[in-house]
C-alpha cells in the first residue's frame, strides 16, 4: 500500500502523521475532529499550513457540521437531517458513496444505483440487483447495503467515508428502527418486518461500522450530483436486467450520463 501523510486540524494533537494508528488517536472520539489524508508530505505540509486543500474559514453550517450539532443528530423524534450539495461539499470526507433505487411501476421492476466520490471526484457507479417483482423500499435496501460493503473495504484502507441515501426509511430501518426491533426478537407492533432479512443483514454491518461511517439522508432530485447520478444507475439497472452487482465500464461522461432518463 502506498504511504500516505495525515493532516490533523482538529485534534488532541494537530499536525502531520505519517502512519494511521497515530492520526486516528488523535481523532478517534474527538468531538469536531478534523482530518485528511494525502499522497504526498509536500500536499500534507501545504494543507496544514493553509494552502492547497486545508479547511476554509468555517461559516455557520460548516461550524454545526464539525461540531455536530443538532443539526446532525438522527433522533427518531426529530427525524433526519437533510443535506444540501453545498453541505456535502463541505464534509472533509475521502469517500462519499451515493445510493438511489428505483422501481417501474411500485412494485414492480426494481434495480438499484450507487455512485462512489473519492476526493470530491467520481471515482465508480455501480448498477444491479434487478428483481422482476421488486419494490422501490428494496431497491433502496439494496442499494445502502452495497455501499455499506463498500464503506468497509474503504475503511479498511484507512479512508474516511460517508454514505447519501435519499431514502429516509431505509436509513431509519437500519440506524433506528432495527434497534428496538432487535430488542423485541425482531417484531413490531402492527405487523410484519417488511425485507426483514436483508434488514438484519445491513444491521449487523452498520453496528460493525456505525463509528466509522455516517448515513446521512439527501433529497433526490433536486441537483445533488451523485444523488443524480446513482438514480441513473438504478435505471440502467432495470434497462439492462443485470441481477449482479456491476462497475458501470462506459466512459463516465457524466453530462451524458445525467442527461439519461431519470427514475
Amino acid at each position: 500500500m502506498a504511504k500516505k501523510y495525515y493532516v490533523v486540524w482538529e485534534g488532541r494533537e494537530t499536525g502531520i502523521f505519517t502512519d494511521w494508528s497515530t492520526c486516528k488517536n488523535q481523532i478517534d472520539k474527538f468531538a469536531g475532529a478534523k482530518y485528511k489524508s494525502f499522497k504526498t508530505l509536500g500536499e500534507a505540509e501545504a494543507a496544514f499550513h493553509g494552502a492547497g486543500t486545508s479547511p476554509v474559514k468555517k461559516n455557520s453550517t460548516q461550524e454545526r457540521l464539525s461540531k455536530g450539532s443538532s443539526t446532525r443528530k438522527q433522533t427518531a423524534a426529530q427525524g433526519l437531517k437533510t443535506y444540501t450539495a453545498d453541505e456535502i461539499a463541505a464534509l472533509l470526507i475521502d469517500t462519499k458513496i451515493f445510493t438511489d433505487g428505483g422501481c417501474e411501476p411500485n412494485p414492480g421492476e426494481a434495480g438499484s444505483g450507487v455512485a462512489v466520490y473519492r476526493n470530491d471526484a467520481v471515482a465508480e457507479l455501480w448498477y444491479g440487483l434487478y428483481e422482476p417483482k421488486g419494490t422501490n423500499n428494496t431497491a433502496e435496501l439494496n442499494a445502502l447495503n452495497q455501499a455499506l460493503i463498500m464503506a468497509q473495504n474503504e475503511i479498511e484502507n484507512e479512508q474516511s467515508v460517508a454514505i447519501f441515501c435519499d431514502s429516509k426509511y431505509s436509513i431509519q430501518c437500519i440506524t433506528q428502527w432495527a434497534v428496538g426491533w432487535e430488542k423485541k426478537g425482531w417484531t413490531k407492533k402492527g405487523g410484519e418486518i417488511k425485507n426483514l432479512a436483508l434488514i438484519k443483514e445491513m444491521f449487523a454491518r452498520h453496528q460493525l461500522l456505525k463509528d466509522k461511517v455516517q448515513v446521512l439522508h439527501v433529497n433526490g432530485h433536486v441537483g445533488v450530483e451523485g444523488n443524480e447520478l446513482a438514480d441513473r444507475m438504478s435505471i440502467v439497472a432495470i434497462q439492462s436486467r443485470d441481477t449482479d452487482f456491476t462497475c458501470y465500464r462506459e466512459e463516465l461522461d457524466i453530462r451524458a450520463i445525467l442527461a439519461m432518463r431519470t427514475g
